[in-house]
C-alpha cells in the first residue's frame, strides 16, 4: 500500500500541471513537479534554496516572508522572483503551509505579472523623481536607447537649445542619426553598448555637451538592454573657461614684461653690463634674471657683469644662494662677476649661508663696481701699449 501511495505521488508530481514543490525548513527544495522543473531548469534540482534562486533584491523579502511561513500555523503567500533555465528572474506568486510535523514545507508558485502596492508606490515616487530632474534641471537633455540604438525616450528642457521638443526622436534609431557627426568628434556610438558607463566632452551642432552614457540592466540584472543617456549643454561654462584663459594668458604676459621692466640690463660701458635690482627679490625672479643676465653675456661678448643690490631691502637664504650660484655661472662664461651695494641685513643672510664666498667679488656701491671694472680693463690694455715700438724720431735740421 505504502509503495502504491509512493507511485501515485510520484505520478502526481509528474502529471499536475501547476508548479509544485516540498521543500525544507531551511528553504532547500526536496521535490518539484515536472512543471516546477520545466519552469525554472535545472535551477529545480533537488537541493537548491529558494533563496539561492530568488533575486538579489527579493532575498531580504523572501527571508522574512520565510520566517512567517515556518512560524505560521495556516499558509502563507507572498511575492519572489526565481531565476529560470536562461537566466532571466521569473515573478510568481508562492503560497505555502508548513507539514503537520512542522518538518517541511508544502508550496505552490503561479506567475504573476501584477505588482504589489508596494512595488507600485517604489515604480511611482521613482517616476516623480524622474520628471522632477527632467522638468527642473536647465540645459539638459535625457534619453533612452534600446539594444538596438532605436530611441524610446527624449526629454529635456536643453531641447530648445537645439530646437527640439521634447519626445522628438522617439523612435529614431541612433546610428543612424549621429553616427557620422559622432565620428568626426572622435566618440564610437557602438562602444556605448558595451555595458560600461562612458563620459565625453564635445561639440555637437555648435553647442558643448557633457554626456554621460549609462548601460541599462535586463531581467537578469545584466547589462545588455541599452543605454540611458544625460547630457549638460556646458556651452556657458566652456566660453567663460575660454575667457579664464585668455585673463590669465594676458596677466602672465604683462607679468613678463613686468619682470624685464624690473631687471633692466644696462651696457654702461664697451664689455661692461649692470643689472640693477629694486625691491623684493624671490627666487622667481631670481631664475629669470640668472638666464637673462647669462644669455646677454654672451650675446655682447661681455667682459665684467655687475648685479647691483643697492635697491634690494630683504633676501632669503635661497635666493642669496642663487646669487652665489650666478656669480659662478658668469666666471663659467669667462666673465667677472661683480656684486655692488649689499645692504647689512642681506651680507648677514649670505654669510649665514655657511658657503665658500672667498671668490665672489663685492664692491661697496655701483659706482665702485664700475671704477674696478674700468681699472681692471684698462690694467689688461696697458701691456699690449707698453710693447709696441716707440715712432723713430726725425734728426734735428
Amino acid at each position: 500500500m505504502e509503495s502504491d501511495s509512493t507511485a501515485l505521488l510520484g505520478e502526481f508530481f509528474a502529471g499536475c500541471p501547476d508548479l509544485l514543490f516540498v521543500a525544507s525548513a531551511e528553504g532547500a527544495l526536496l521535490h518539484a513537479s515536472d512543471a516546477l522543473r520545466e519552469a525554472l531548469g535545472p535551477a529545480a534540482l533537488q537541493g537548491a534554496t529558494l533563496a539561492e534562486l530568488a533575486h538579489p533584491d527579493d532575498r531580504a523579502a523572501l527571508a522574512e516572508a520565510w520566517s512567517r511561513l515556518v512560524a505560521a500555523e495556516g499558509p502563507v503567500t507572498f511575492r519572489v522572483r526565481l531565476r529560470d533555465g536562461s537566466g532571466a528572474h521569473r515573478p510568481l506568486s508562492c503560497n505555502a503551509r508548513r507539514s503537520s510535523d512542522r518538518g517541511a514545507v508544502f508550496g505552490t508558485l503561479r506567475a504573476t505579472t501584477e505588482a504589489t502596492e508596494e512595488e507600485l508606490k517604489a515604480l511611482r515616487s521613482k517616476a516623480r523623481m524622474f520628471d522632477a530632474i527632467v522638468e527642473h534641471l536647465d540645459d539638459t537633455v535625457i534619453w533612452g536607447l534600446d539594444r538596438d540604438a532605436v530611441c524610446f525616450y527624449h526629454e529635456g528642457k536643453g531641447l530648445a537649445n537645439v530646437g527640439l521638443k521634447p519626445g522628438h526622436l522617439v523612435g529614431a534609431n541612433w546610428f543612424e542619426i549621429f553616427d557620422d557627426e559622432a565620428r568626426k568628434a572622435g566618440i564610437d556610438l557602438h562602444a556605448w553598448f558595451d555595458g560600461t558607463t562612458h563620459r565625453h566632452r564635445d561639440e555637437f551642432f555648435g553647442i558643448y555637451w557633457d554626456l554621460w552614457t549609462i548601460p541599462l540592466r535586463d531581467d537578469r540584472g545584466e547589462p545588455g538592454a541599452g543605454v540611458v543617456c544625460v547630457s549638460f549643454d556646458i556651452t556657458e561654462a566652456k566660453r567663460a573657461e575660454k575667457e579664464l584663459r585668455t585673463q590669465l594668458q594676458q596677466i602672465e604676459a604683462q607679468q613678463r614684461v613686468i619682470r624685464d621692466l624690473s631687471t633692466p640690463i644696462i651696457e654702461v660701458w664697451d664689455g661692461v653690463l649692470t643689472l640693477p635690482m629694486v625691491g623684493t627679490v624671490d627666487s622667481v625672479r631670481t631664475a629669470d634674471v640668472m638666464d637673462s643676465l647669462l644669455s646677454k653675456i654672451v650675446e655682447k661678448q661681455a667682459r665684467y657683469a655687475i648685479l647691483d643690490l643697492t635697491g634690494v631691502e630683504v633676501v632669503d637664504t635661497k635666493v642669496a644662494s642663487h646669487i652665489i650660484e650666478l656669480v659662478t655661472a658668469i666666471r663659467l662664461l669667462g666673465a667677472e662677476g661683480i656684486v655692488a651695494g649689499i645692504k647689512p641685513n642681506v651680507a648677514q643672510t649670505m654669510v649665514a649661508l655657511g658657503l665658500d664666498m672667498s671668490q665672489l667679488n663685492t664692491q661697496r656701491n655701483l659706482r665702485a663696481a664700475l671704477n674696478h671694472a674700468i681699472r681692471s680693463m684698462t690694467r689688461a690694455q696697458a701691456p699690449s701699449v707698453a710693447a709696441s715700438p716707440a715712432p723713430a724720431q726725425k734728426p734735428a735740421p
